[in-house]
């Protein structure tokens, strides 16, 4: 088994909100990660059947007085990044310093359709989000300043107000091809591996990028790209399929005939947390020792079972 080279990291975990839901459940909810050891509460951002992610999270963060909270993640091409860094810095002001920044370059085709937004190539959309970035970065910065790029243009704006986690919060960017890991090794506080997207669609493809060998190799990426970096790199996963259970072998095979893969694959697949608390704590101490895992975000309906597994791990 190959050894990370990342740092050992405490483990902190997350969880994925997206349902839709009313005020008070959508706080009570927020209340509830909180108390059970959770570090951070996170949202996607997508024009689906979910609550837009801005002002639902600045509830979250209303709602509660440690846990943090940001985009898994925002879509740079939704939202000027100028517009965005105004936003997350007032909320990081008004938190006290409880938002990470969540950034990609867009995937979902079905979003650009029904909206009307173009989908550019691939190419485009990850040259929009590194200007982006530099965007934001700058919105947040001590003092004015101009960007001049090929999709932004920024003169002489002094960005307000300015967050109270200096420079700027922590980045996130995720992805899964070689180009964005590539720039999340290179200027992001944490990344984001994901299966790759390119589809535009999450199916079976999506899965074959997803399995023990191809993260080995997305993660050898970050490794190289991010040279002295390394020691200042949060390696994150976002788990998609798990289950607390003590009948392991019957989960992994009813998991694997719905999504359609191998059980053998499924079973090796760091995103799939399937077993005891003490198969899934076993399980993540091996994901960090391979791969530099320590922050993990797991998916709503699964606050309460995983508890257990927040509760053995979390800050060790």
């Amino acid at each position: 088994m190959a050894v990370s080279p990342f740092p050992v990291r405490p483990f902190r975990f997350g969880v994925q909100l997206n349902a839709p839901t009313d005020g008070r459940a959508w706080t009570e909810t927020a209340r509830r990660i909180e108390s059970l050891g959770y570090a951070i509460a996170t949202m996607p951002d997508h024009f689906t059947e979910q609550l837009a992610p801005l002002p639902a999270l600045q509830a979250v963060l209303g709602a509660t007085t440690t846990l943090r909270a940001g985009a898994l993640v925002f879509d740079n091409d939704y939202k000027h990044p100028a517009v965005l860094a105004k936003e997350l810095a007032t909320m990081d002001v008004l938190s006290e310093g409880r938002v990470e920044i969540g950034l990609g370059a867009g995937w979902m085709i079905s979003d650009y359709e029904q909206i009307g937004l173009p989908y550019d190539r691939a190419g485009v959309r990850i040259d929009r989000l590194v200007e982006g970035l530099a965007v934001i970065r700058g919105a947040m910065g001590p003092e004015a300043f101009s960007f001049s790029g090929k999709h932004y243009e920024i003169t002489d704006y002094d960005g307000f107000p300015k967050p109270v986690q200096s420079p700027c919060p922590p980045i996130l960017i995720g992805g899964g091809g070689p180009r964005v890991l590539g720039i999340a090794a290179r200027e992001a506080d944490i990344v984001g591996v994901n299966g790759t997207l390119a589809a535009g669609v999450f199916g079976p493809e999506a899965f074959a990028t997803m399995t023990s060998a191809a993260v080995a190799d997305k993660v050898a990426v970050v490794a190289a790209e991010a040279g002295e970096r390394i020691d200042h790199i949060e390696m994150n996963i976002r788990t998609f399929f798990n289950s607390v259970t003590d009948d392991r072998a019957r989960t992994v095979d009813s998991i694997s005939r719905a999504i359609h893969v191998d059980p053998e694959v499924l079973d090796a697949s760091p995103y799939a947390l399937i077993g005891s608390t003490a198969k899934i704590v076993e399980d993540l101490r091996v994901l960090r020792e391979t791969y530099g895992f320590s922050y993990v975000i797991v998916g709503v309906d699964e606050i309460d079972t995983f508890a257990p597994v927040v509760a053995e791990l979390a800050g060790t």
